[in-house]
């Protein structure tokens, strides 16, 4: 364009200027006073003026909508657009003019050439400009009724962006800005239990990892006909905890025998089938208070599992046991076996009885044995969470003879069966676990606290290798092949050898230890922080509790409590010199669910 001359009216950055000096680089004066030197096709002319200051752009009046009649969709440039409008071409009404091209309502382009627009884009544009104000009004009247703690049915759609902030689906949301929060899943739980749209009863914490929250749909085919050993002879039980769903291990004795009999998983679901990459891609089965999520479909524990038809299929291994709890023979054989269900309970009122008495002699046996090689054990408090009828339920978990029997009983068998592995030379993902670097030696609740803590990560290893804490010198998970995915590889890799077919390799076992291994934090993370999710709620729902909490831990004045009706432990102030181990009396304080946090008091006598 040319140079404009001095004192004419420009249009620079959408904003009106007006033109100092002329020249190669024209120096403007802005509307706030400042001068600044431009490239001539930095600026557009408006009007050759002369305009002596921007006080001379005042409003104007005008007939826009009439001149738009007028050109009838012909195009046209400022001057007679102004003129149209405004009845004359000034520096006023040039700018004035401009304003309603920059709308873009009636009009659209550059001074040079304004284009009228057509009757159904006018039309257009107008609705679209009602639809854009109700909704600014709409998020208006939100924002205060969310700074007031309360929503509407039609605020569903801005906390729908709310929700996926909370969920992790997001990392971001103009509310919460809005608003004057941080914006985390925890501050967007928070605001939308605020305001009602979500209640206690939403657990965010299983979408916020990632986890899939529903069952497999997938079909499963039928059990293929095979030989079986027909153990339907011996008196077997399935022991576990009440309220489980899916029985896949139980226990026999045959004289001097121990019979583990797992579900025959592999029976059906074979490698690289659509079952077994659906259980892959999960991991285990998600252990909520809410419900069990399975790996596989129910189909699958409706055929296999342990004592839920007259007969059930199962993988058997016949472990001979000697006095001192070592294995000294293994069998491993498909059977065929009559199970019956028993609770952990049900179990302990029959220790006395054949076959109870003689497994609680294993298992003493095996315990000792394990504990002599170093092994740690553990007995921390545990509880049953569950939820009926909108009610959190929690239960403490005694410590029978009775689990330790059935935990026993695992142990062997992994044992033997990874031993079994290692003689046949079947590639097997071997659980592995180093000694901690230090142990600190205590007593009590507060020991057994410190020594969870001091444990390193199992990991599963394609070589044997010895697991500190359990005090063994080989071991291999097998017992749960409808719960866990490596179980369920492990029993693919025994059918195979059983068959006389090539088992994975290494490389392949590698693969599935590695998929497995990808969703197992977040699906153990999912299982903590929801129960501890329920474990809150339940406190809400019970605001007058009171119980014992044992300091475990204390690091000053902030002290660290185990609460074992709960099953929980929580951070407290301490203004005294209290020693660990010791039982205080508390009552329940603040509950922040957002944050999983409780805050305790210590009540005095």
């Amino acid at each position: 364009m040319s140079i404009p001359q001095k004192n004419s009216l420009v249009l620079y950055r959408d904003r009106p200027a007006i033109v100092k000096k002329t020249g190669d680089r024209p120096e403007i004066e802005l509307e706030d006073g400042r001068t600044q030197k431009v490239r001539p096709k930095d600026v557009a002319l408006l009007h050759s003026g002369p305009l002596a200051g921007f006080t001379e752009l005042t409003e104007q009046e005008g007939d826009l909508e009439t001149a738009w009649e007028l050109l009838g969709g012909e195009g046209t440039d400022i001057g007679e657009l102004a003129d149209l409008v405004y009845g004359t071409f000034s520096p006023a009404t040039a700018w004035a003019a401009w304003q309603h091209v920059d709308d873009r309502l009636f009009f659209t382009g550059t001074p040079e050439q304004v284009l009228s627009r057509t009757e159904d884009e006018v039309e257009r544009e107008r609705e679209a400009r009602k639809l854009k104000a109700a909704n600014r009004q709409a998020w208006a009247a939100f924002l205060e009724r969310a700074r007031a703690g309360t929503c509407q049915h039609e605020d569903a759609g801005f906390l729908k962006e709310v929700e996926e902030l909370a969920l992790g689906q997001k990392t971001a949301g103009r509310a919460l800005k809005e608003l004057g929060r941080k914006e985390t899943a925890e501050n967007a739980h928070a605001l939308l239990l605020e305001v009602g749209h979500w209640d206690e009863s939403r657990n965010p914490h299983p979408a916020r990892r990632s986890v899939r929250a529903l069952p497999p749909s997938i079909q499963i085919p039928e059990l293929p006909e095979e030989d079986r050993l027909d153990l339907t002879h011996l008196p077997a039980f399935a022991i576990d905890d009440a309220g489980s769903d899916d029985p896949d291990d139980a226990l026999s004795v045959e004289g001097d025998r121990l019979w583990v009999h797992v579900a025959d998983v592999a029976a059906l679901v074979k490698p690289d089938s659509e079952a077994d990459l659906e259980a892959r891609s999960r991991g285990s089965n998600l252990y909520l208070p809410e419900g069990a999520v399975h790996m596989l479909p129910a189909v699958a524990t409706r055929k296999l599992g342990l004592g839920l038809a007259d007969r059930s299929p199962a993988l058997s291994f016949g472990l001979d046991v000697n006095s001192s709890g070592e294995i000294e023979n293994v069998e491993v054989a498909p059977s065929t076996v009559q199970v019956t269900r028993l609770t952990y309970a049900d179990a302990e009122g029959r220790l006395d009885e054949d076959p109870f008495n003689k497994l609680c002699h294993w298992a003493e046996s095996s315990e000792a044995r394990r504990t002599a090689r170093g092994a740690a054990m553990i007995e921390l408090p545990e509880v049953r969470i569950w939820l009926e009828d909108g009610r959190v339920n929690i239960v403490p978990l005694p410590p029978l003879k009775s689990r330790a029997l059935v935990r026993e009983a695992m142990l062997l068998v992994g044992e033997a069966v990874a031993t079994f592995a290692v003689k046949n030379e079947i590639p097997f993902p071997f659980s592995t676990q180093e000694p901690p670097d230090e142990r600190e030696w205590l007593d009590g609740l507060a020991g057994m606290f410190a020594l969870r803590r001091s444990f390193k990560r199992s990991k599963l290893r394609s070589v044997p290798g010895p697991h500190d804490g359990m005090g063994l010198d080989i071991y291999a998970q097998v017992t749960s092949p409808l719960r866990r995915y490596l179980d369920l590889v492990v029993h693919q890799q025994i059918r195979a050898h059983l068959l006389g077919v090539q088992p994975l390799d290494a490389q392949e076992l590698l693969e599935r230890v590695g998929a497995a291994e990808a969703v197992s934090d977040s699906l153990r993370s999912a299982e903590r922080l929801s129960r501890r999710h329920w474990t809150l709620v339940y406190l809400k729902q019970n605001l007058d509790w009171k119980g014992i909490g044992i300091l475990v831990d204390r690091r000053r004045q902030n002290g660290v409590m185990l609460i074992p009706e709960l099953g929980m432990d929580a951070s407290i102030y301490l203004n005294s010199e209290v020693p660990l181990n010791t039982g205080l009396q508390l009552s329940i304080g603040e509950v922040n669910l957002p944050e999983l946090t409780a805050h305790f008091n210590i009540e005095t006598a």
